[in-house]
């Protein structure tokens, strides 16, 4: 294997920039809601809020499932916003 093969198989395991733009904004929303939850007592908003700040470990480095994982976690937190 020569140096650019290895070079090209590297960059291809690192994240995108829209991937890393988009883990840290919902990690900061995340922990947003976290912090509301825990205050205001609201274990779902609070759960959701740690769900939101770890899922981008689990996710891979799949920009469009990240996207939308992070939707779908912040309408499940407008949903419960009252609860």
């Amino acid at each position: 294997m020569n140096d650019e093969e290895m070079q090209g198989m590297l960059m291809g395991l690192l994240p995108t920039p829209a991937y890393l733009f988009g883990a840290i904004i919902f990690g900061i929303v995340g922990f947003v809601a976290y912090r509301f939850g825990k205050k205001t007592a609201r274990t779902k908003t609070k759960w959701l809020g740690v769900a939101m700040m770890f899922y981008p470990y689990v996710i891979g480095s799949d920009t469009r499932l990240l996207y939308a994982v992070g939707v779908l976690l912040c309408v499940a937190m407008y949903v419960y916003r009252n609860e």
